[in-house]
């Protein structure tokens, strides 16, 4: 169960801030893409021979970001569990979007899976569920970004670094590369096979 009610905490945002960054709960549109231009650092410089899954795609900024950067994958498919999100998605990138629960749906197979924020407002149990999914499912590795620390919060979900390396261990990962000091309090992630 996540921490907060996921649809709520979104539909309400929608409902205020409309189809931009802060109606995911991202902060600004700024700290949305310098957390994209993270991500995309991770990934190869092309893009072309391999599929990327999104996971928690929202409204599927991410792919459209790609689109603006010329970052073009052989193919993207976006998944998220609330219909709002898969309907503007669907509009918005004209892909492939897939309404599932990561935590406990089959996945796609793909290259590569990509994941901005939406960890952030699941239980730690779930994270781990949602990380360990979507690794089995890609080919080379899952990256994602995810509120970084140890604080405690009613509504986000913090991971410290031993936390993160410690999941690694245990799905057996060797190639784990961290990036953060980007922005406060974030920290993005490569699991690599």
């Amino acid at each position: 169960m996540p921490r907060i009610d996921s649809e709520k905490f979104y539909t309400s945002a929608i409902e205020v801030h409309g189809t931009t960054a802060k109606g995911v709960n991202w902060a600004s549109k700024e700290n949305q893409e310098i957390r994209f231009d993270i991500l995309l650092e991770m990934l190869p410089k092309d893009l072309s021979p391999f599929s990327i899954v999104d996971a928690g795609c929202g409204f599927g900024d991410l792919y459209t970001y790609m689109q603006k950067k010329k970052k073009f994958p052989k193919e993207y498919i976006g998944i998220d569990s609330l219909i709002d999100m898969y309907s503007i998605a669907s509009d918005r990138t004209g892909c492939e979007i897939i309404i599932a629960d990561i935590c406990k749906d089959e996945l796609p197979q793909a290259d590569y899976y990509i994941c901005s924020g939406a960890m952030n407002v699941l239980e730690n149990f779930e994270t781990h569920q949602f990380i360990r999914n979507c690794f089995m499912s890609c080919e080379k590795g899952f990256i994602f970004n995810i509120l970084h620390g140890q604080r405690d919060s009613e509504t986000y979900n913090y991971i410290s670094t031993c936390q993160l390396k410690k999941i690694a261990k245990n799905l057996g990962i060797t190639k784990v590369e961290f990036k953060d000091g980007y922005l406060e309090d974030d920290i993005t992630v490569g699991f690599f096979r």
